[in-house]
């Protein structure tokens, strides 16, 4: 595996990063995960922006233009073989004495690395749970202080599950890694954006391919009790796609099996992902 760090591209085993870096002390970074299909780039400038944004909102000035983004991007990817693959990309405040306060003068550390992913056949349903959302007040930062994440994530494996649906205030907010969609009298809805989810870029796309066939969706505040009565769950990522949950804390999604509105959007997105392949 070809990986990018700070300006050159080397071999994983080679790759190495100060023991001060903030990304490690601090986890004082953010990231992206971007799929690639066909050597093509999922919806890149979205990705992009959204890596923008989580830098603002750090306080950590973007390194690079877009143009350079892409660039190296393009390269990693080609470097990488081309194909099916999932970008990485973490962005820290770079190596610096331990301290609190931002240090001054500071370089970024800029890294990315390629892994393969394989094709998504339709899914037969997976379990998920509910909990307590316990993790920050700033969800929609793709920080990767994610160790409230992985504990609840691992909440679900521990019982057989696959994911953990989060509840705060009563309201459902989003997966462990992932966005939730639910069907309601043959509506599908999922939560506005806003500071407790994160603005998911295949969750978006979702909405857009939905809006453009005329398949009924909408932003939606969903309240627990909603979600417990929902005739399908989906959740959603950029490399897990669109999954059906089919069984909630033990108990049967409708029928206990993939819904039928899933179907049909889970089509509309390979659908679109056969086009990238194409046509790029």
């Amino acid at each position: 595996m070809i990986v990018y760090l700070n300006g050159e591209f080397l071999p994983l085993e080679e790759a190495r990063v100060s023991v001060l870096d903030r990304g490690f002390i601090f986890a004082d970074g953010v990231y992206e995960v971007i799929p690639v299909y066909g050597g093509h780039l999922f919806r890149l400038q979205a990705h992009l922006q959204r890596l923008e944004n989580s830098l603002k909102n750090i306080k950590l000035q973007n390194p690079l233009t877009n143009e350079q983004w892409g660039e190296i991007l393009e390269t990693l990817v080609d470097r990488n073989n081309g194909g099916e693959q999932s970008i990485y990309l973490q962005v820290t405040r770079g190596s610096a004495k331990r301290n609190h306060n931002f240090p001054e003068q500071v370089v970024p550390t800029v890294f990315m690395m390629s892994d393969s992913i394989e094709a998504q056949p339709p899914s037969t349903g997976v379990k998920a749970i509910t909990c307590a959302d316990t993790r920050w007040q700033r969800c929609d930062i793709k920080s990767i202080a994610l160790l409230a994440n992985v504990l609840l994530r691992r909440q679900a494996i521990e019982v057989g599950a696959a994911e953990t649906i989060l509840i705060r205030d009563g309201y459902m907010m989003e997966g462990a890694a992932s966005n939730v969609f639910i069907v309601v009298e043959g509506v599908a809805i999922t939560p506005p954006k806003s500071q407790f989810i994160l603005p998911g870029i295949t969750r978006d796309l979702i909405l857009e391919a939905m809006r453009e066939a005329k398949l009924p969706c909408r932003e939606a505040n969903i309240p627990q009790a909603q979600l417990r009565s929902a005739q399908e769950i989906w959740v959603t990522s950029s490399t897990r796609e669109i999954v059906p949950i089919i069984s909630l804390d033990d108990k049967p999604v409708g029928n206990g099996q993939p819904g039928a509105l899933w179907s049909q959007v889970w089509q509309i997105y390979q659908d679109y992902k056969q086009k990238l392949r194409a046509n790029g």
